[in-house]
């Protein structure tokens, strides 16, 4: 009797679940996308700067480097907000994130097990397009216009 019941919750649960999937896919494009586009564009207005930043971190080619990663975020944060192309934006946007990682994030990717809040506290945008990457865009996007994806 009481499998059952666990059984029966169980099955609410994954219901409700598969309801907010959708919602959660949509707010985690819009909010995560829209970071990007503002992270990029900010770069882009101050691309000396960030050439600066990125050749003391000893990055080859600093100004070509930082205009790439700029326009990348930019653009494919552009694309994961609107739910365009979200699987082809999501790989740029994780590899410019791990590039970070193992640049400007040193301490956070060494802190990986030893100090967890350190390296969590740093991986949103990382996690984010890992997540789009997964279980793409959602039903609200322009993809689901695009492209008819196959269940299973």
């Amino acid at each position: 009797m009481l499998f059952a019941f666990i059984s029966k919750l169980n099955g609410l649960l994954a219901t409700a679940g598969s309801w907010l999937r959708c919602p959660f896919l949509l707010i985690v494009r819009v909010y995560w996308g829209w970071q990007f586009m503002q992270t990029g564009w900010g770069k882009l207005h101050r691309l000396g700067q960030v050439a600066g930043y990125f050749d003391s971190l000893g990055i080859p080619a600093p100004k070509l480097n930082a205009g790439m990663a700029s326009c990348t975020e930019l653009g494919c944060g552009t694309l994961l907000a609107l739910g365009l192309l979200s699987r082809f934006a999501s790989p740029a946007l994780v590899c410019v994130m791990c590039v970070a990682y193992a640049t400007a994030e040193k301490d956070s990717l060494h802190a990986i097990f030893s100090d967890t809040d350190k390296f969590t506290s740093a991986t949103p945008f990382l996690f984010a397009a890992v997540i789009v990457f997964v279980f793409g865009p959602g039903r609200i996007a322009l993809d689901s216009l695009l492209f008819r994806e196959k269940k299973g």
